[in-house]
């Protein structure tokens, strides 16, 4: 094979790097300058969240995937609505309308305003005892990194199979993503423990876990990776143990299925 050096006249430009978005203004309030919901393709697996450039895109989602987001609640304590807010799935894609990135309080902002207009929702708040799961100290106490991150910045919660990596976190937060992504009940925290963390939770999922992406993600290559009760006291000092608890439940009024764009 010959090779030979393009002559200027005929290169292609190297394309610039993305530039990184600056943040939202932290008192923002966005909505979507246009957003897009359409049924998904039949067959598809897997969930997506997740912000690229200047666009909140969703895959797979049902009415519910969005109401957990938005408003950051567990699927049981959704009450009162019909049977497909939990059974059709859509794909949104949508630009905010206030420049820069959103953080995660912001995006819920916008998906409850999309639910609003595109699903017509309507709900009220209320508060129910329900089967929970609390993360409290183990006896050994937390075995946990104080984060070097600015505390006011996003955390980094990302599952990549049985593992998270969890950096800048506060407890909330962390029980926020397990109640979100892995747990079939809601989570809270009674750590008492304040600030952001930086840890890493390695376990072997079982099938009660992470349903609401609509696939078991696959098991660590180490087979003695123990489950995740075991694996939270003995790599974090923490316990989650089976409760009941006081949680807020959102009662829906109204929903509507949305017409596909």
């Amino acid at each position: 094979m010959n090779l030979a050096r393009v002559s200027d006249d005929a290169a292609w430009p190297i394309p610039a790097p993305p530039v990184a978005l600056k943040p939202m203004p932290a008192d923002a309030d966005p909505g979507f300058e246009v957003a897009t919901v359409k049924p998904t393709a039949p067959g598809t697996q897997g969930r997506l969240y997740g912000f690229r450039g200047r666009q909140l895109t969703t895959l797979n989602t049902t009415a519910s995937n969005l109401i957990t987001f938005g408003y950051g609640v567990h699927a049981r304590q959704i009450l009162n609505g019909p049977e497909w807010i939990e059974q059709d799935a859509y794909d949104v894609a949508g630009t905010p309308d206030v420049e820069g990135a959103p953080n995660q309080q912001q995006m819920r902002l916008m998906i409850q305003k999309l639910l609003a207009d595109r699903f017509k929702l309507q709900l009220h708040r209320d508060k129910r005892e329900l089967p929970a799961y609390a993360i409290t100290l183990a006896r050994s106490g937390p075995k946990l990194t104080r984060s070097a991150s600015d505390p006011s910045g996003l955390p980094s919660l990302l599952f990549r199979g049985g593992m998270l990596p969890a950096r800048n976190a506060s407890m909330a937060e962390f029980a926020a993503v397990m109640q979100s992504a892995v747990m079939d009940r809601p989570v809270v925290d009674r750590t008492g423990l304040a600030g952001k963390y930086d840890f890493t939770l390695t376990w072997t999922p079982d099938d009660s876990q992470f349903r609401s992406f609509g696939t078991r993600p696959p098991a660590p290559e180490n087979p003695s990776v123990p489950g995740l009760f075991t694996a939270i006291e003995e790599q974090l000092g923490l316990r989650m143990e089976s409760t009941r608890a006081a949680v807020e439940v959102l009662l829906i009024d109204r929903i509507e299925k949305p017409t596909p764009d």
